[in-house]
């Protein structure tokens, strides 16, 4: 009896928790959302005094309606995925998908994959008509979109195969571990970290070429001056490669992929068509500052750590009932529930993780200035503040963020403090 009450308390207490935690997060995104959108509107007649020489006000106030666009859409989307979260848990998705996969299959492994298989699909159909909003839409309205229909369906098609080609036999054998091994989730947490390296290994030269084209790098002018930067910086790349981004839109970037010696530099054909040479020298430099000051192994390590905790608690939490019950799930009886506490987990987590966000943010904030310390230092502060602001004004970045969305969400400093560090 008292097993039964403590149980019941727990149950309480963590749907108490859950749909506190919803309520934070849902009305905290759309409060922020509020603020960006209201703040933008603001100041959308007239460009910041620091850019007025070099962004036009067409160009500022297109800026400013596919930001208020966007952030716009967000709000609806942080209402439907609320509402999704809800169905799925309190409203009892999950147990009417589990049972009637019972029913039809009874229990055991082949039961618990077709589980996670079935709520990965119709989670991914919830996400379609967004998704064609989102791109055909928005993207389009404001002249970035280059996709057809039949090359979105393409990627949905292709991407659905390998997600399913890779992640199958990865959930088996998590399942495996989690039914089997003694200690599972430290070994089920090996596992997954495994699985995110051979990922960084693989995806330059196995997935990635599945969606796009990779040329070589053939302006022999910016080939040398990149090689020279890269040597200087103590850089070694496999290779440097172009890459036709401008088949499904009209926004500019460049990156590093791969890890260890399968790392590739890779320039979007939209950013060579914008910047001179030594504007993307200095976006290269950016990047390599990333690399210099370790901030990617300091993720990955961050990865291990958070993700090791995660584990840990799952553990701890596959063998509560009121883990189930708080969250509107009836458990198996004398039956695995190992994926529906993986699915549990997965739909609790970023509700949770909403506050941590700024934290986050605000590290990655710091790791770009780092990077453009670094870039200023080997290159240009004239071509970097150059090269950011075509980035900014083709990518329609707005200037004039609010400070607080900022602060809780930008992964990049703003505009003007970015800038303002910058000896231009």
């Amino acid at each position: 009896m008292t097993e039964t009450i403590t149980h019941f308390s727990f149950s309480l207490a963590l749907t108490a928790l859950f749909v506190l935690a919803l309520l934070v997060s849902l009305v905290g995104r759309l409060w922020l959302s509020s603020r960006q959108i209201r703040h933008v509107a603001r100041f959308r007649a007239k460009v910041p005094t620091p850019f007025a020489k070099n962004i036009a006000l067409s160009a500022h106030q297109k800026a400013a309606d596919y930001t208020i666009a966007k952030m716009r859409f967000g709000l609806l989307e942080s209402a439907v995925g609320t509402g999704v979260v809800l169905g799925w848990t309190l409203l009892g998705g999950l147990s009417v998908l589990n049972q009637g996969l019972i029913d039809l299959m009874g229990l055991g492994m082949a039961q618990q994959i077709c589980l996670l298989a079935a709520f990965v699909v119709i989670s991914s159909l919830i996400d379609v008509p967004l998704a064609i909003y989102q791109i055909f839409v928005i993207e389009e309205r404001f002249g970035f979109n280059k996709m057809t229909v039949r090359l979105w369906l393409g990627d949905l098609i292709k991407s659905g195969l390998v997600s399913a080609l890779i992640g199958l036999p990865l959930v088996a054998l998590i399942l495996w571990l989690m039914g089997e091994a003694g200690q599972w989730w430290f070994w089920t947490w090996g596992v997954w970290m495994g699985f995110n390296l051979m990922l960084l290994l693989a995806y330059p030269t196995l997935i990635a070429p599945l969606f796009n084209k990779f040329k070589p790098l053939e302006d022999e002018e910016l080939k040398s001056h990149v090689t020279a930067l890269m040597k200087r910086c103590g850089f070694a790349a496999r290779g440097l490669f172009v890459m036709d981004g401008s088949k499904r839109s009209a926004h500019a970037n460049a990156y590093f992929t791969g890890f260890g010696g399968t790392k590739r530099v890779v320039f979007y054909d939209t950013l060579l068509a914008k910047l001179t040479v030594n504007e993307v020298k200095a976006v290269l430099a950016h990047e390599l500052g990333h690399f210099k000051h370790k901030h990617i192994v300091k993720r990955i390590a961050s990865l291990f750590v958070i993700s090791l905790l995660g584990f840990a608690l799952l553990g701890y939490l596959t063998a509560q009932v009121w883990f189930y019950t708080g969250l509107g799930v009836q458990p198996n009886l004398g039956a695995p529930n190992d994926a529906l506490a993986l699915l549990l987990f997965l739909l609790v987590f970023p509700s949770l993780s909403f506050l941590v966000t700024p934290l986050t943010a605000s590290l990655s904030r710091k790791h770009e200035f780092e990077a453009d310390a670094y870039a200023v230092h080997q290159t240009s502060g004239a071509d970097l503040a150059s090269a950011l602001l075509k980035m900014y004004e083709d990518n329609a970045s707005t200037l004039t963020p609010d400070s607080l969305y900022a602060k809780f969400y930008y992964s990049h400093p703003p505009a003007t403090e970015r800038l303002a560090r910058m000896s231009v």
